[in-house]
């Protein structure tokens, strides 16, 4: 497996941490404050470091970037408000159909294309793995959640978008923090903007107990999640850059049992055995993708283009 795929477990472990940082945030900070503080503090680090290095702002992509941070932004809010509308193992199982959505766009192009070849093999153990997500979260629908089922599948397409535009942008040879910095950017922008709804409505029920919100606990619990999401985001974008797209997808998948034991860690969840079964699959189904894609890493280096290597290079 190319080494650059390795990235999105350490995002997935990073996106853990930050989901933890959420889940305690949330008893006294609004989405819009948590989105909101998320965005500045990710373009406050990407901004030092890229003067730090003395390099630019400028980039010849503003409208891929503005793509970028519109879709990812809007996938991001729609899933937040879905949660409130359904338990959370589902909200997280629909929201986690993006790599099954990801295959799907990459098999429509390989069809368009006909010369490219589509990856069945990863796209196989995409599947399998969702299979994984089903057996652990067991998740269900009422009849009267069809609506927030359909935010949180609308979520998920959304985000399948924004993580192939991310590929995007590094095929184009756009560097990681600019990548990063504008989507933090777009991000603060959107957290801001509802907060200032939530005041002008009244509609947070946190806002009078501001006081009492901004304690050191509480601003720490920001800041995690802001800096992990930081770390996080650009981790995941060297890998969609650098890694094969379907397997970076695959790898995603870890996020869940990160969570799922951090769930085991701080609040005594106990896991039943489908549970764990769900775990064997994710973990089997990865390890399968492995293998498979270090067979074809092999044969591509024989003189097959890029575009036959990688279904979405040809876009560059």
């Amino acid at each position: 497996m190319p080494v650059q795929s390795l990235w999105m477990l350490f995002a997935s472990f990073m996106f853990s941490i930050m989901g933890v940082c959420v889940k305690l945030a949330s008893s006294w900070f609004s989405t819009s404050e948590i989105v909101m503080v998320r965005g500045l503090i990710g373009a406050v680090v990407m901004a030092t470091l890229i003067r730090a290095r003395g390099e630019s702002f400028r980039t010849s992509l503003p409208w891929q970037h503005l793509w970028r941070g519109a879709v990812g932004s809007t996938a991001l809010w729609i899933w937040f408000y879905s949660m409130n509308k359904l338990p959370l193992a589902t909200a997280m199982t629909l929201n986690y159909m993006s790599p099954i959505w990801i295959a799907a766009i990459l098999f429509g192009l390989g069809w368009k294309r006909a010369q490219q070849r589509f990856d069945w093999g990863l796209a196989l153990a995409i599947g399998i793995s969702f299979v994984g997500v089903i057996l652990l979260l067991r998740p269900t629908i009422h009849a009267d959640q069809w609506f927030g089922g359909m935010l949180a599948l609308v979520s998920s397409v959304l985000s399948a978008l924004a993580y192939l535009q991310v590929r995007r942008l590094g095929q184009l040879g756009e560097a990681d923090q600019l990548v990063v910095f504008y989507f933090s950017l777009t991000g603060m922008v959107t957290g801001l903007l509802g907060m200032l709804l939530d005041a002008a409505t009244s509609s947070s029920a946190l806002a009078a107990q501001a006081p009492t919100r901004f304690t050191a606990h509480g601003i720490l619990l920001l800041v995690g999640v802001g800096v992990c999401a930081t770390i996080a985001q650009m981790a995941m974008t060297r890998a969609y850059r650098l890694g094969r797209v379907l397997l970076t997808a695959n790898l995603q998948y870890s996020g869940i049992i990160f969570a799922s034991l951090w769930g085991i860690l701080l609040w005594g969840d106990l896991l039943p055995a489908m549970s764990w079964a769900g775990i064997g699959l994710i973990l089997l189904s990865g390890i399968a993708a492995t293998y498979y894609n270090a067979r074809n890493t092999s044969s591509a280096r024989t003189g097959k283009s890029a575009g036959e290597a990688d279904p979405i290079a040809a876009e560059a």
